[in-house]
């Protein structure tokens, strides 16, 4: 018991200093009980085989997929929108969906998905990302209360009552505090958590996709020479191939994209043809975006009996024009030794071996109005292709610079393709198997995650990339500590001491101890472990004082959810460490006052809601 108590202490200590990272503090500690003879093997290395740890992981898969296929830059900014610039409205809104969700879904589901949102949310309202993610974290926490199944404390306390005869707490039951703590979570962070937040500044800010893209339009004069055609019935390209006309040769212009006539499976998304080659068949109505001369231009819809399509070329319908999930565009340098330098290129060409097409180019800071455009050192093209081919380019060609992260980038498109749809309908399908209790949790979260990479929505290359490997060997590295806990005995010991010294002075008193030392124990056991211990203690406790054992088990239910001083005590708290450069003291700083609010508002309504 001594060595346990030692080794936690320890550990706490080097996570409130952070000279090491916490995975690597976590992995010390687990080592330790193993050479101290505390834990065997299997207990040591109990928690990288743990369903928690393995689920957490294809959450983040899942959660990436969100991000790659456009549905988090999008509901980042509807959450912008809705708050309309005001941070105050924006930190309102992540708050109450995190805590609405997470009382369907897992409290590690839902931060998972809304993390990428929220990160993209915070730097276009302009603040940053450790001013929202600690909300969510807690948030979900609470939302978990909501119901039933929100949350496996809620499940333990509800079964302790089934398994002593009596009827167990309904689906909604929790509602009835679990609302108030929710509302009270969402005006503490309006009023006073936001000003306890820290301003952590984070390395890794997203790039802003429609401020670059913007700058390029403008710098690079992108909307010149673009025009858009129609294939009228009358026209001799109707069932031909691009190849057969040679366009460039002829004509000096370049067909950029295509757009059929025929409806996609998934309506709202027409198909495209990002970029039209020589095989390509042209076809009735088809509508063409070409680049070039306005003269050559005119011969060309003239000869080919096309029929013109206004369109101006603003830079946001520009945007939307020549990038998606798929496409996007990006700044490349030409140095000196390039093999690019010294060729001849027509702007709007799709180079296929390098998978990209030169859309503008600008030298000595100036656009470059020919169509026509013999390269040079220094010269500063805006290419357009997949992001694969993009972030490619610099390894096919040594002497290039690629500017900015083209994988960044993609996650900030909020162009949906049916691969959004996918993702979406992936996530629906998660929620159900988790709702209605189908297949485990890590086993639906894993299934989902397959499906995410099976489908493209997330790269197999990538998949593993997306999950946050801090968070998942944090955790899975301190599962055993809770093990050594119950192991020795010191969780039991100090439960029964409570519960005695408490429990003939008033059932009040004895449900505000249950509720220190639950809490007590939550930051830094698992919820699930800390309501599996606790649970029968109240139980038996309440039937020994003759009093209702409700109030008690719901007061566990709640104190085991309220792990706000710690990022080790929920992995929700772990999950947001790294995305907000949190230190362990942010989380006392922030999480105490709010705790001690959890705490009044328990110790008022409970008793209230279930007399004892």
């Amino acid at each position: 018991m001594v060595s346990v108590l030692v080794i936690l202490s320890i550990t706490i200590v080097l996570f409130i200093w952070g000279k090491f990272p916490p995975d690597v503090v976590a992995l010390l500690s687990m080592i330790a009980l193993f050479l101290f003879g505390i834990l065997d093997l299997n207990e040591t290395l109990s928690g990288f085989s743990n369903p928690t740890v393995i689920m957490i992981a294809a959450l983040f898969i899942i959660g990436e997929g969100l991000s790659r296929t456009g549905w988090t830059a999008l509901a980042g900014r509807k959450f912008v929108s809705w708050a309309r610039n005001s941070t105050s409205k924006l930190l309102m809104i992540v708050t109450l969906g995190s805590g609405l969700l997470s009382g369907f879904v897992s409290n590690t589901g839902t931060v998972a998905a809304l993390l990428p949102v929220t990160v993209a949310a915070a730097w276009n309202a302009g603040t940053l990302p450790s001013k929202l993610l600690m909300p969510i974290a807690f948030g979900s926490n609470t939302g978990g209360l909501l119901t039933l199944t929100g949350t496996p404390p809620n499940i333990i306390a509800s079964n302790a009552l089934v398994e002593a005869g009596m009827e167990g707490f309904s689906f909604f039951e929790f509602a009835w505090i679990g609302v108030p703590l929710l509302l009270m979570t969402i005006l503490y962070f309006k009023f006073l958590g936001y000003r306890l937040l820290p301003r952590n500044t984070a390395s890794d800010r997203p790039i802003n996709l429609d401020t670059e893209v913007h700058k390029w339009i403008e710098n690079y004069s992108i909307g010149d020479n673009l025009y858009r055609f129609r294939i009228r019935s009358m026209s001799p390209l109707i069932n031909t191939k691009i190849g057969d006309w040679d366009f460039e040769k002829k004509h000096k212009v370049n067909l950029m994209r295509l757009r059929r006539r025929h409806p996609s499976p998934i309506k709202g998304i027409p198909p495209f043809v990002e970029f039209p080659k020589p095989e390509t068949e042209m076809r009735y109505h088809d509508i063409i975006t070409v680049k070039g001369a306005s003269r050559d231009v005119d011969a060309m819809m003239l000869e080919y009996k096309l029929g013109v399509i206004p369109f101006e070329y603003t830079r946001d319908n520009l945007k939307e024009e020549l990038i998606n999930q798929e496409v996007g565009l990006s700044q490349m340098i030409i140095t000196p030794n390039s093999a690019f330098v010294g060729r001849t290129i027509p702007l709007g060409m799709y180079l296929e071996q390098a998978g990209i097409q030169l859309v503008g180019i600008s030298r000595n800071n100036t656009p470059l109005k020919d169509t026509h455009i013999t390269v040079r050192p220094g010269d500063a093209f805006i290419i357009r292709g997949s992001w694969e081919a993009i972030e490619n380019l610099q390894k096919a060609y040594e002497h290039v610079v690629i500017s900015g992260s083209p994988e960044a980038m993609a996650k900030n498109v909020d162009v949906l393709t049916p691969k959004s749809f996918i993702a979406l309908g992936t996530l629906i399908l998660m929620v159900v198997l988790l709702v209605f209790k189908i297949l485990p949790g890590a086993v639906a979260a894993l299934i989902c995650a397959g499906i995410l990479m099976l489908t493209g929505c997330v790269p197999i290359s990538k998949a593993y990339k997306g999950i946050s490997w801090t968070s998942v060997v944090m955790i899975a590295a301190m599962i055993p500590m809770g093990i050594a806990l119950q192991k020795t005995g010191i969780a039991q010991s100090a439960a029964d001491g409570l519960v005695v010294n408490l429990g003939a002075i008033h059932p009040a008193i004895l449900l505000g101890g249950v509720f220190l030392l639950t809490t007590a124990l939550s930051q830094t056991i698992n919820n699930s472990a800390t309501a599996v211990l606790m649970a029968p203690i109240a139980l038996i406790a309440a039937t020994s004082l003759g009093v209702s054992p409700k109030p008690f088990l719901i007061v566990v239910a709640i104190s085991a959810s309220t792990a706000f001083l710690t990022p080790v005590g929920t992995t929700t708290n772990a999950m947001v460490m790294a995305a907000g450069s949190y230190k362990f003291m942010d989380y006392v700083k922030v999480g105490a006052p709010l705790l001690l609010l959890f705490f009044v508002t328990t110790m008022l309504l409970v008793p209230l809601i279930w007399p004892f």
